[in-house]
């Protein structure tokens, strides 16, 4: 029951920052979707004691390959999709503690939250950037295997 309500609350925030970032409204239910299945991997991986940065990364990746999806069938720019479903993934309640840390001299417990939150803000950015590295190769195997059909008939390319 737990996780069908954080899938409900992620949703609620994947959708309202979608809002705050001004998303179209015909694209707002696919931006809370993004984010809430981003958040349900992430929460399932961590309950199967996966560290959390291995499921933040591998949330990440998921989210942008549903955005990758997405975009092409809305016929809307990734970014949109992106940026409102790696919002629940993002570590903010870990950056305040480590401020709060460093604020107070507590160095001891800042440096761990820092170092923490830095690696999981890189999962995040490489599961987007390991998606879309996938996504160009498989675009360039299919051009190339298209394209290759027609040089060997002896048909010319337009």
């Amino acid at each position: 029951m737990e996780i069908i309500e954080q899938a409900f609350a992620s949703f609620i925030a994947a959708a309202g920052f979608a809002i705050i970032f001004n998303v179209p409204r015909q694209v707002l239910f696919q931006c809370g979707f993004v984010g809430m299945a981003g958040w349900v991997i992430y929460t399932v991986l961590s309950l199967q004691a996966v560290d959390t940065v291995v499921a933040t990364l591998a949330a990440s990746v998921v989210v942008a390959v549903i955005s990758q999806i997405f975009a092409k069938w809305f016929r809307t720019p990734i970014i949109i999709f992106n940026v409102a479903g790696i919002i629940p993934l993002v570590p903010g309640g870990a950056a305040y503690d480590a401020m709060r840390h460093f604020v107070e001299n507590n160095y001891e417990m800042a440096i761990p939250l820092a170092a923490r939150v830095v690696m999981l803000s890189g999962a995040i950015a490489l599961g987007l950037v390991f998606s879309e590295i996938i996504n160009q190769m498989i675009r360039n195997a299919t051009w190339k295997k298209y394209h290759n059909k027609y040089d060997r008939k002896g048909l010319e390319r337009s």
